[in-house]
Order: structure tokens, then sequence, then C-alpha cells
């Protein structure tokens, strides 16, 4: 690329940049109190409240690692979009609702807060636990969005990684720190539009490629070896299986358990507005997956493997080789859009889970809303660098970083939220158990060989769901308890 067309993609990149900057100012300057700072207030509209989880759910796994996986593996790679997009599709139509009106019942900001007023007599155990769990995997997730960064603009202007990674990084922490949930979410919806267009315009224009080179998809796939022409992978009997467990696993993570997406659920208003989210939602999510999986297989029929270094840059390449640098801009631009949305509703997850969860209900500490508000910024601060400094010092890829992220967080809160939406039994001491067990293996699982053979998203999601119907079972909550819950709700 030449000079001209460099400076063209780097203006548009800092034009984004400081746009999204600007956002976080606007907010900074209006007067917010915890409610607005940690769940916008009830002040967002439906529509963007599902523009926001969109994008806040799809990070840069989704965008590299999801769109490198299916570059390598070919027709298979499916089974991952599907599987989360079950995931996307039963979370709006079963939990959304329930989680909008479990907040207003419970006057309730935070999923730690939630789990906690639920059950009064395990209530500090609960919401410590939650937080503190909430919180240290988030710090990875947000290391492995940090690191995306840093790869995407080495990938396409050659910029080292660490000056990309912490530029970038500072700019998420900023706009964060300033307007908590609000800035947030705004961000994520102007983020969000630059992301369907990426999965509109570069599956269009590689196919033209495609036909104007006159290649064929099913013979390319075919050289590529490995089964990338099998829908299956080529696989059969327990291989299959084990495949088809490991890839349609990332279903689990959608079930409620991810904190800073049904946050997204319990700032909604209204059934008006939650029918008008729903429907945002799962165009958005249609559009996104197919153009991913396209561009996936598209961009191994267009480059061999082995002509890319790192395959999960598949997607920065084929923008930088195929689109003229105005366009090829604007599409870099929604790649990081992608990685800072989940970032910084990572952020927010930390700091609400130190500032509010912690410091403010387990511990007791009382302060005026604007004090909360202040020191919830300095935990997005503490926790920004802490992130950016894991994001430096590993050398772990993206996808396996927020697949280990995902178990731990995701599948095993998802079957804490399943069990206390519906089954009635659910004691305090299960969901303790829950918890737990959840923490323990998401870590022992992916260090063991186990995870060769199922992921430990998959284990550990059906882990915890047996733990804790028996731990609900063995030690149900007495009578008075439940009688307890019900009075304090109404």
């Amino acid at each position: 690329m030449n000079v001209t067309g460099s400076f063209v993609i780097y203006a548009e990149i800092v034009i984004y940049l400081l746009a999204m900057l600007g956002i976080g100012v606007y907010f900074s300057r209006k007067k917010l109190d915890q409610h607005d700072y940690f769940l916008g207030g009830n002040k967002l509209p439906g529509w963007a409240l599902a523009f926001s989880e969109r994008a806040t759910g799809e990070s840069a796994y989704m965008f590299l690692g999801a769109v490198g996986f299916i570059y390598v593996t070919g027709l298979s790679g499916i089974w991952i979009l599907s599987g989360m997009f079950l995931g996307v599709v039963f979370s709006w139509l079963f939990l959304a609702r329930k989680f909008m009106n479990e907040r207003k019942k419970y006057n309730v900001f935070t999923l730690p807060d939630y789990l906690a007023v639920k059950f009064p007599n395990h209530s500090n155990m609960i919401r410590v636990l939650s937080a503190l769990i909430m919180g240290a995997f988030s710090v990875f997730y947000i290391a492995g969005q940090f690191s995306g960064t840093g790869k995407t603009l080495y990938s396409i202007s050659g910029v080292d990684i660490t000056i990309g990674t912490v530029v970038i990084a500072l700019i998420i922490i900023a706009y964060s720190c300033m307007g908590g949930f609000m800035s947030v979410v705004w961000t994520d919806t102007v983020q969000s539009f630059l992301m369907v267009l990426t999965f509109i315009i570069v599956p269009i224009v590689a196919f033209i490629q495609i036909q104007h080179h006159d290649l064929s998809i099913s013979h390319a796939l075919t050289e590529m070896g490995n089964g990338a022409n099998n829908w299956f992978g080529g696989l059969t009997g327990l291989a299959l299986g084990a495949m088809l467990m490991t890839n349609f696993s990332w279903f689990f993570g959608w079930l409620g358990g991810q904190p800073q997406l049904s946050s997204r659920f319990m700032a909604l208003t209204n059934e008006k507005e939650l029918r008008t989210a729903k429907w945002v939602a799962f165009i958005w999510t249609l559009i996104v997956y197919v153009g991913a999986f396209l561009v996936g297989i598209f961009g191994s029929v267009l480059y061999k493997q082995g002509t890319i270094d790192d395959a999960e840059m598949i997607l920065p390449y084929m923008v930088s080789d195929l689109l003229p640098p105005w366009v090829a801009g604007i599409i870099i631009s929604s790649i990081l859009a992608a990685i800072m949305s989940t970032a910084s509703s990572q952020l927010l997850v930390v700091t609400t889970s130190v500032s509010e969860d912690i410091i403010h209900k387990s511990m007791g500490i009382k302060m005026k809303g604007s004090t909360l508000v202040n020191l919830s910024r300095l935990v997005v601060i503490i926790a920004g660098i802490l992130g950016l400094i894991i994001s430096l010092w590993s050398d772990s890829i993206i996808y396996g970083v927020v697949s280990f992220a995902w178990a731990g967080i995701g599948n095993t809160f998802s079957a804490v939220i399943l069990l206390i939406f519906f089954w009635k039994k659910t004691s305090g001491i299960g969901v303790i158990a829950t918890i737990i067990t959840g923490f323990l293996s998401a870590i022992l699982w992916s260090i063991s060989p186990l995870e060769a053979i199922v992921s430990a998203k998959f284990s550990t999601f059906f882990i915890c769901l047996l733990v804790g119907i028996i731990a609900s079972l063995i030690y149900p909550d007495r009578k008075s308890v439940a009688v307890q819950i019900e009075q304090s709700a109404v």
C-alpha cells in the first residue's frame, strides 16, 4: 500500500478513536449517580441496548479468533457460530425479560448483587465469591481484547504491537472511566454499525475476487485437507462427538452468565423496548455470523494456508489487500470497535464487582453517590492497567484466552442463572457450591489433558449444573428463608 493509502487509513482510525473518546468526555460532564454509572439509569432505548449487547458479545474472538479458526478448519467451523447463534436467540427469548423484571423487583445494579439478594442467609458469601471470580476472569478477558488491538494495528501498518496495544488500551480506559455504562452503551452503538458493515462488505468483495480469478471454492477446500471440505471435518464416532461438543459449547456461555451481557437485559425499561431490542439483536447476529463464516471460507480460497503467519489476522489481511484505503480504514476501525466494546464492558464488570459489590455492599462502607462513582473510575483505571500488563506479558492467542475466560465466567454463572430462574428448589448453598466448582473446573480442566478431548467450556457448564442440583437437594433453604425472600420482594 502506498504512502497516501496508509495515511488515509491512519487518519480514519484516528478520527474514529477521537470520536469514541469524545463520547466519554460528553458523559463525563454530566452529573452521574451510581445507577447511571452502573446501569444507565433506565434512560437508554432498547435498540441501543441491543446494539450494545451484540457489540459487547462479539469481541476480538469473532473478528480475529473465530474467523481465523474457520480459515484454518474450513466448513466444520460453522458449529462454533451455530452454538453461539442459538445461545443468543435463547438469551433474548427466555432470559432478557426475566432479567428486566428481576432487576426492578429487587432494585439491584449488578449480577452478583442480584444473586446475593435472592439468598439472604448466604448473601455476603455469594456476593463476594461472585464479584471476585467475575472480576478475576474479566481481567483475562480484557487482556485478550487489548492483545487483539495491538495485533490488528501491527498487521495493517507494522506499528509496534506494544505501542499499538498501549495507545488503544489507554483510550478504552479513558472513555470507560469517564462515562461508565452510559458512554459504553453509546460507543457500542456506533461500533455495532461498523461491525455489521464489515461483514457485509468484506464477503461480497472477497466473492467478487474469487469469481474474477475463476477460483473453485470446493476445490480449494479439498486441497486444504484435514476435512476442510466436510461439514463435520471428516470425523466420525467419538472424534466427531468431541468436536461438536467443543465447538457447540460456546452456546452455554450465552445463557445469562456473562455479566457484561446480562447488564444490558437488566437495563431494559419495558416490554415495548424489549420487543424492539430482541429483533435488532436477532437480525444483527444473523448478518454478522453469516458474514464471519463466509469471510473465513473465502479467505481460505484466496490465501492458501501458510500465506499468513498468524491465522487470526486473516480478516485484517483481506481488508488491507482487497479494499481501497478509504474503505479499509473504516473496516479496520470496525475490528477495533469489536475489541474495544468488549474491553470497555469488561472494565465495568470489574469496577462494579470491586466498588459496588465488595466495597459498598459486602464491606458496608457507606458513601455518597458521587464518591462511589469516583471510586469506580479509579477501579476502572487500575483494572485497565492490570489487563494491559497481562496482555503485554502473555503470549497466549486470543481464541485461547477468551475461551478460558468464557468457561470461568459464562459457563459457570449460566448454570447458576438457569437454576435460579427455572428451578425453585435451588438453595444458597447450591449456588455457592456451583460458583466454587465452576472456578476450579475452568482452571483445572483447562490445564489437564482432558481439554484436548472436551473443552472446559462444555465440561464446566454440566459439572456446575450437576453440583448445583445435588448441593441444593442435600442442603435446601429453610422455609423461613423462602418466606423472607418473598417478603423482601414485596
